[in-house]
């Protein structure tokens, strides 16, 4: 089997991935735009061939790459970068070469579309927020103020677009019209507000959409604002799976068809009663990923579940099944981040011998995850969700 491997450097313990694949007896491939002598050695070592590019932006230097490759091993039988920023270009190197194990290039287009996931969502009987394009600001207003309308406060984000960035909350017709006059040609869509929790139903599928792996994110009441105001991000890995967001998780997988994918699913858990949606801690559908949830997430289950998903997802590829049993052995893998720009009452001296001995993971984040993520992060696992509020009020209580 040849493998190509896209920015495989990219998180750096994504050289897992290629690891596990070649473990399999899989020929992996790579592309990157990282030079060759910069990568890690682990991930030079997984690697049957590296293809430096300048750029992973410059489609036609990185078709090239695979032009190459499949000159030099033949057929190409899977392309993956398990990466949102790169799964358009991902489904187009498919579709020129004709590699039918994931979506082609205008099956992403819909899958990428916060438009046809809610469709996507629906169809599996999961509620979900209002939503229109936003095209016009006489269309906009009718469905806010209109007869049926969602009510002020919106919500607009663009149609296709990486994490939190370009989202904002509309509260008004001066903010509508201010998002009109500056969107430019982006797509956009307006959608009913939404105040509750966010939850993540995360799995591994096999070629019929059924889970191999699954898992439970939690996360702070409003990503936007941790992205917009510059807050201090905090996130976990829960222990197990809630039976009823399982259930809305494996039916959206169906519904979509998600077959042989790492998938990331978000949803609301209602603050409060809301007409049309359903009544408070009701799971409301938010957006569906293909690809695993970014940062260090895949790293995060591993410590949650003492598991290993590089290697479940290297099975589905190979096997079609997964080879480890299930996990008896569940905590809780929590995400503290700080940011630069704020002074914190606990130095990082402080953070590491208090906590030691439970954290898994210490280091600075990627600047290209920052805006989100924050500089500096913490990574615990503990047993209990009142050490869990502990340890992150403890990582990131201000001094400013």
């Amino acid at each position: 089997m040849n493998f190509v491997f896209v920015s495989p450097q990219f998180p750096h313990t994504y050289w897992q991935f290629c690891d596990r694949l070649r473990r399999r007896g899989v020929n992996v491939l790579g592309i990157g735009d990282t030079p060759y002598d910069q990568l890690d050695g682990r991930l030079r070592d997984a690697l049957a061939e590296y293809y430096w590019v300048p750029s992973l932006q410059d489609y036609p230097s990185v078709f090239k790459a695979v032009a190459f490759f499949t000159y030099k091993y033949g057929k190409i039988d899977w392309i993956e970068s398990n990466n949102e920023y790169w799964l358009a270009q991902d489904a187009a190197l498919r579709t020129d070469f004709n590699v039918t194990t994931g979506p082609n290039a205008q099956e992403i287009r819909s899958l990428q579309s916060k438009a046809d996931m809610k469709l996507g969502y629906r169809r599996a009987g999961v509620a979900t927020a209002r939503q229109i394009r936003l095209t016009t600001l006489e269309t906009a207003l009718d469905f806010v103020e209109g007869e049926a309308g969602i009510g002020w406060p919106a919500f607009a984000k663009p149609e296709r677009g990486v994490g939190a960035g370009g989202v904002a909350r509309i509260d008004g017709r001066a903010d509508l019209e201010r998002l009109l006059g500056e969107k430019g040609q982006t797509p956009y869509v307006l959608e009913e507000y939404v105040e509750g929790q966010i939850f993540s139903y995360d799995a591994i599928l096999d070629s019929h959409c059924q889970p191999l792996f699954e898992n439970m994110e939690e996360f702070p009441p409003s990503m936007a604002r941790v992205a917009t105001e510059g807050l201090d991000l905090w996130y976990c890995s829960l222990p197990t799976v809630d039976p009823i967001l399982r259930q809305l998780g494996r039916a959206t997988a169906w519904s979509l068809g998600l077959g042989r994918r790492f998938v990331h699913m978000e949803f609301f858990r209602l603050a409060h009663d809301k007409p049309g949606l359903g009544q408070r801690g009701d799971y409301v559908g938010l957006e569906v990923n293909v690809r695993p949830p970014g940062g260090y997430s895949p790293d995060m289950m591993n410590f949650a579940h003492s598991t290993d998903v590089y290697q479940i997802w290297a099975d589905m590829v190979t096997l079609d099944r997964s080879t480890l049993p299930p996990s008896r052995d569940n905590h809780i893998c929590v995400y503290a981040g700080r940011r630069d720009s704020h002074a914190y009452v606990h130095s990082h001296e402080d953070v590491i011998a208090r906590y030691g001995d439970s954290i898994v993971m210490c280091e600075r984040m990627p600047d290209a995850l920052s805006n989100d993520m924050g500089n500096q992060m913490y990574t615990a696992r503990l047993d209990s969700m009142q050490e869990r509020d502990d340890f992150v009020r403890y990582v990131q209580e201000r001094a400013d």
